[in-house]
């Protein structure tokens, strides 16, 4: 069943509001297991004697669970059902998070993590594809409504674990709240069960196994990496760029957080701009140049002014909610949706996993940032190029792919 009929009647029913709470309850629950981890690191590795190995795979457990159970997301959406498997997504992000908040054990607390970021793997994929096949009509603003609850859910693990885990007194806790959450964020879709969609089992549809053969399928990919592997940079390395430019810790720490903060109106906007058009090209060029000038300051202009460009870089990073719109733009069916979220968020994370690290290593090599800063450009202008290419008016299920 889909509110597609209800919608092109001009009404909005009960059922698409309960699909809105639904979609903006498991995208608040998307990021949680990683975002309330990084701020109880320290805490974390002492309390469960984890060793410099078991704290670096857990920084790396999230492009692990994406990239790999995103990939299979749309063969278990055909066997289970959609509505079905968000459901279980949500009851299985909320167990992982909750054995990981009981256990004293760093293997059964690595266990139990990549089993929650395998629920919300499931939801980064699946979510898309809900919003194509309900609201086709209107995928601008469900993904306005999609990226902007994601973004909340992240800004709220990261800024609320802290004074959790303080007022509490125990990190299990400030880890725990977040099971409760996901709890909540099961109830919708119980309810919606019984409103599984029929999906369309016809030829046309292309599945992930044909995205490997598409330009478009790529270009897609590759500019979500691009975006990603920058937004992995900065979350990782901001405090950092501004402590070595003369910043006190709770001075990088506030404006890494106004950083954060600012993802929620770039993510309202930059969906709401870019559904206007059917050509997506000027809102991918607009957002590169506001990176250049962001990071232009960050290297050159002087440290004090600093605050100016981190916004700049924010705006910037309204790449992630575009590249998410693209993976309905770009396609007719929800079925084709599917593959292209699986196959774009799969390869997307495995590209961008790798730039923290890296920046890390050049600047550990070069005592410097001009060479990770010149890495970060040369991002840029992939993250341009691909972006011209997936921009432009058209469906990925015309393009010629050869069997």
């Amino acid at each position: 069943m889909s509110v597609l009929a209800q919608e092109s009647r001009g009404r909005t029913t009960p059922l698409a509001w309960l699909l809105v709470l639904g979609i903006v309850l498991a995208a608040l629950n998307l990021r949680t297991g990683v975002t309330s981890v990084g701020p109880l690191l320290d805490q974390l590795a002492a309390g469960l004697g984890m060793s410099s190995v078991g704290t670096g795979l857990l920084t790396t457990l999230p492009v692990l669970a994406f990239a790999s159970v995103g990939a299979i997301t749309p063969t278990l959406a055909r066997r289970v059902g959609e509505h079905r498997l968000l459901l279980l997504a949500l009851v299985t992000l909320g167990v992982g998070l909750l054995v990981r908040s009981l256990v004293g054990s760093a293997p059964v607390f690595l266990l139990s993590s990549a089993v929650a970021l395998s629920g919300g793997a499931v939801g980064n994929v699946l979510i898309p594809t809900l919003i194509k096949r309900h609201f086709p009509a209107r995928t601008g603003l469900m993904t306005t409504v999609y990226t902007t609850a994601l973004a909340a859910g992240t800004m709220l693990a990261a800024a609320a674990t802290v004074p959790i885990e303080r007022a509490s007194g125990d990190w299990h806790i400030a880890l725990g709240v977040w099971a409760a959450l996901a709890a909540v964020a099961a109830i919708p879709w119980l309810a919606l069960l019984r409103s599984e969609p029929e999906r369309d089992t016809g030829g046309r549809d292309l599945g992930i196994r044909s995205m490997v053969k598409s330009r478009l399928a790529w270009m897609i990919a590759v500019y979500f990496g691009t975006q990603s592997m920058i937004a992995y940079i900065m979350f990782g390395w901001l405090a950092t760029i501004l402590t070595d430019g003369g910043y006190t810790t709770s001075e990088a720490g506030l404006i890494l957080g106004v950083f954060t903060a600012l993802n929620i109106p770039v993510s309202i906007a930059v969906p709401m701009i870019a559904s206007r058009f059917r050509d997506q090209r000027p809102t991918v060029v607009g957002l590169v140049v506001f990176y250049v000038i962001g990071f232009l300051g960050l290297w050159f202009a002087p440290a004090s002014t600093a605050m100016v460009w981190v916004v700049f870089v924010a705006v910037g990073m309204g790449s992630f909610p575009l590249a998410l719109m693209m993976l309905a733009l770009r396609t007719r069916t929800p079925e084709t949706t599917a593959a292209l979220s699986a196959f774009g968020q799969s390869a997307g994370y495995l590209i961008s996993g790798a730039g923290p690290l890296l920046v890390g290593v050049l600047r550990e090599a070069t005592g410097g940032w001009a060479v990770p800063y010149t890495l970060i450009f040369v991002v840029i202008a992939v993250q341009l190029l691909t972006g011209l290419y997936a921009g432009r008016d058209r469906y990925l299920e015309d393009e010629r792919i050869a069997g």
